[in-house]
């Protein structure tokens, strides 16, 4: 990962038949039906996101957008998910309920 590249923390969790992803860095959620599903919406939402906010014509806006955080109840479910993880000798959720993962976006977000 180089200098300019930034990382951001995500989560997925299902609940009863659908799929949610969470990037709690900047406060965006998608829905679908399967994990690699939201997981491909969220990645296509957070790239859109960054262009508009870094070249679009929110860019006045950019330094509000890109601190962005998400509620304090999605930043503590992560947490907790990666507790949990890690307690699991990080477990890979092969019950299907959870997933934590990251997003690593280049220094040119758009052609990701």
């Amino acid at each position: 990962m180089g200098p300019k590249q930034t990382t951001l923390r995500c989560y997925a969790e299902k609940k009863d038949d659908i799929w949610q992803a969470f990037c709690i860095d900047l406060n965006l959620a998608v829905q679908g039906e399967t994990q690699d599903e939201v997981r491909a919406k969220l990645h296509q939402q957070i790239v859109s996101y960054l262009h508009d906010a870094l070249e679009g014509d929110d860019k006045k806006y950019a330094a509000q957008l890109l601190n962005r955080k998400a509620p304090i109840g999605f930043r503590v479910k992560y947490t907790l998910y990666r507790i949990y993880r890690t307690l699991r000798n990080f477990y890979k959720a092969k019950d299907g309920i959870n997933h934590i993962f990251n997003e690593i976006i280049p220094p040119n977000p758009h052609e990701a």
